[in-house]
């Protein structure tokens, strides 16, 4: 099996999925988990999930290709006879240009380098693992081949290998790009750099650290590949030319010197001056052009790895990208709550609130909420946990019925007036249909229409205001929310 990592800046890298053993039969697993003596010793072992360790080009290798380049080198080659002749400063000139230009690609590519080496695709948290029969908080580099790991919605999948017992929905987007939830049931495979978006599971540890899927895939992405950019390779095309020429007219000149008895002195200089004609203030020039690229694009957050990365984009025509996971994060923020209709918006975040912190079965959705709204969390009676086959969820508490959902899902399900609408004057002894019961005096309803094109009236099941209508059914069928008014 092969997965693919798509990169806005580079070819697709595509990763083959490799398994350190087949996974055993989910009977032959203990569930109680490892005991810590075997975990300790499969640690000592090398069995550990540490963190992938190889990193890019090391300091000594960014230096000597930088410092001995194929330009630097006739830079120092000309300034080694320059100062054999006593031509002191056109001597420090050559050497001077071939280090500044050394030093400002190194500078860059070290930088970069900083940066990749903390490239990681796990989280640093702690995972929960089943050892000795109770459940343990542990980081992740403790982890060990065949531990037996917990998985709540949320959580990080830090390893590879296969669902020992319970149902996940996992969302692979910073692995693939793909961000829809799949499932996996007992004997379906988890990549590690995966999250939980649902349900709750127990997962066996096969392949931990650099043998897991992120393991290889953040090792792919520090590699280095250096290719030359097509001004890179006309300039060397020059360059070669040149000196080609120089070298012709240097015997030339050698030969004539034998034939008319120049001196040594008088022949060697000559042979300096053509030194000249080869343009290697050009590289000089287009190493300034690239650092200057290279820091502007690094002031827009964006990761130079080598200085003429920046030409290799300017050649770039069309950049294709997907969603969730490879340009993003794979986590959620809450940015507005729009209320619909005349419900106060502080009531519906403090609601939002109260229900993502009752939540036993949490996900992305609700951690986003709960970080942000008002609201404590309450008694839970009965609970729908969300799945992408219902795209709701819903809690019952003492006093109320909580259902959050796609609109799309819950707006055929809703009974009564559109949110926000308000029926003709009622006859005697009746009252309106409202949206929102009144906070003071006898809340609003309507055991029949009130007005033209007004349905009847009935409690909502998550309201606590009482009424004088008969509730609607509470509790929500297989497969479908709650039915209510608004």
């Amino acid at each position: 099996m092969r997965h693919a990592l798509p990169s806005a800046a580079g070819p697709v890298i595509v990763v083959p999925v490799k398994t350190q053993s087949p996974p055993p039969a989910p009977g032959t697993v203990e569930p109680g988990g490892l005991t810590a003596a075997e975990a300790r010793e499969r640690h000592r072992r090398g069995e550990g999930n540490v963190a992938v360790s190889a990193s890019s080009r090391s300091y000594g290798v960014i230096l000597r290709t930088n410092v001995f380049s194929f330009f630097n080198v006739i830079l120092f080659t000309i300034g080694a006879a320059l100062l054999a002749l006593g031509r002191y400063s056109d001597a420090f000139t050559s050497v001077g240009l071939g280090l500044v230009n050394a030093a400002i690609s190194a500078v860059q590519e070290i930088r970069a380098k900083r940066k990749l080496d903390r490239l990681q695709l796990l989280a640093r948290g702690t995972v929960t693992v089943v050892r000795d029969g109770a459940d343990v908080e542990v980081p992740p580099e403790e982890v060990v081949r065949g531990d037996v790991l917990r998985l709540v919605p949320g959580a990080q999948v830090v390893v590879d290998g296969p669902v020992l017992g319970g149902r996940l929905e996992v969302d692979e987007s910073l692995l693939t790009g793909e961000s829809e939830a799949l499932p996996k049931e007992p004997g379906g495979d988890l990549l590690s750099g995966s999250f939980v978006v649902g349900g709750e599971g127990t997962q066996l540890a096969r392949d931990v650290g650099a043998a897991s899927y992120a393991g290889r895939l953040t090792a792919e992405a520090r590699r280095v590949s250096t290719d030359k950019t097509p001004l890179q390779r006309r300039i060397d095309f020059v360059v070669r030319l040149v000196m080609l020429l120089v070298l012709l007219m240097s015997v030339t000149i050698l030969a004539q010197a034998a034939l008319e008895g120049f001196t040594l002195v008088r022949t060697v200089q000559t042979t300096a001056v053509l030194s000249g004609l080869v343009p290697y203030g050009l590289f000089f020039l287009v190493a300034v052009a690239y650092t200057v690229g290279a820091a502007r694009s690094a002031g827009r957050g964006a990761l130079v790895q080598q200085v003429n990365a920046v030409e290799s984009v300017s050649n770039v025509d069309v950049v294709c990208t997907d969603k969730t996971g490879t340009l993003t994060t794979g986590r959620l923020s809450l940015a507005e709550v729009r209320p619909v209709g005349d419900v106060p918006a502080a009531e519906v975040e403090r609601l939002l609130g109260s229900m993502a912190r009752s939540a036993a079965a949490g996900n992305l959705t609700t951690t986003a909420l709960a970080d942000v709204l008002p609201g404590e969390a309450v008694p839970v009676t009965e609970e729908v946990p969300f799945s992408s086959s219902l795209r709701w969820s819903a809690l019952r508490t003492g006093d109320a019925v909580l259902v959050l959902g796609a609109p799309d899902t819950l707006a055929p399900r809703l009974t009564g007036p559109p949110l926000g609408a308000r029926c003709a004057s009622s006859p005697p002894g009746a009252c309106g249909c409202s949206s929102w019961p009144a906070r003071t005096g006898t809340p609003r309803c309507a055991t029949t229409p009130a007005g033209p094109g007004c349905r009847s009236c009935s409690r909502s099941p998550w309201s606590r205001w009482p009424t004088s209508c008969a509730p609607t059914s509470s509790r929500p069928s297989p497969g479908s929310p709650p039915t209510a008014s608004r």
